[in-house]
């Protein structure tokens, strides 16, 4: 039986049940379940705190599971990283009074707020810079308020939460963070989690890509073909007009409606985009 772990709160929770729900997999309702059996599937997923999350797959207890690369990187666990998941994106950054510090090396000997104080070590280390860390759990832009620390490093999405703690970002990012799919360092092959791994792979270009269908001529083709190369080359049938041909090609969402313009100054007619909801490649 496939055994997962998936975040049961905070900003990764509903994604990673929403994408899970996507790939074909059984999770919770309107409920609270810690637990939750997916017997089609022959799979089971655990609700668990984000940052056990790493614990749990590394010491082998469960095949697979989702958290953050920031806070699987700050775990001593050994589990690795499988796959990106294209959610849940943010940024760990250090962040202090304004105007009192300008460069990384301004931050030697200063004591530094962190939740993450394994993946900041390592960092400062790497750079050679040598800091008093102040490890804290949850968050931590009012360290500096409180007088427990000079600087704090800190996960940002929009930085307003810094900006309302009257601090700026330092530096460059120390971290760029998403949700990813993780497994046991050194794990050997498992088809159900292999089959797991394709399935979120499906997800992942279903909703990057969509369907396009549009009728252009025949000696139009080649241009329309440079605008929709597909995901290996475009579907191109023969119409019951011998100078038209219908053409099929996967295009990225985020360019659909600039390249259905770009379609019709070439001639393409009866354009029209179609959602993927599941797909293998």
């Amino acid at each position: 039986m496939l055994r997962i772990a998936v975040p049961n709160k905070g900003t990764l929770a509903d994604p990673a049940t929403t994408m899970l729900r996507e790939a074909g997999y059984r999770q919770r309702g309107g409920g609270r379940e810690l637990v939750v059996a997916d017997p089609d599937n022959d799979a089971e997923f655990f609700f668990l705190r984000p940052r056990d999350i790493a614990t749990y797959v590394g010491s082998g207890t469960l095949d697979a599971g989702i958290t953050g690369r920031d806070l699987l990187l700050d775990s001593p666990a050994g589990a690795e990283e499988t796959l990106a998941l294209d959610f849940g994106g943010s940024t760990l950054r250090f962040a202090a009074r304004p105007g009192e510090v300008a460069t990384l090396a301004d931050l030697a000997g200063l004591r530094v707020a962190t939740s993450y104080a394994h993946v900041v070590g390592k960092y400062l280390a790497g750079h050679g810079v040598e800091v008093d860390l102040v490890s804290l759990d949850g968050a931590v832009e009012t360290a500096v308020r409180l007088g427990v620390a000079d600087v704090i490093a800190d996960v940002v999405d929009t930085g307003l939460t810094i900006r309302q703690a009257g601090l700026e970002i330092v530096g460059e990012p120390v971290l760029e963070s998403e949700a990813v799919l993780v497994r046991r360092c050194g794990a050997g092959p498992d088809p159900a989690v292999e089959q797991l791994v394709r399935r979120l792979q499906g997800v992942l270009v279903a909703r990057r890509y969509v369907l396009m269908d549009y009728d252009v001529r025949v000696e139009h083709l080649a241009q329309a073909s440079v605008l929709t190369p597909g995901y290996e080359s475009p579907t191109v049938s023969p119409l019951a007009d011998t100078g038209w041909v219908a053409v099929r090609a996967m295009v990225e969402r985020a360019r659909a409606q600039r390249t259905m313009d770009e379609l019709w100054e070439v001639g393409a007619r009866a354009i029209l985009v179609t959602d993927i909801h599941a797909c293998r490649l």
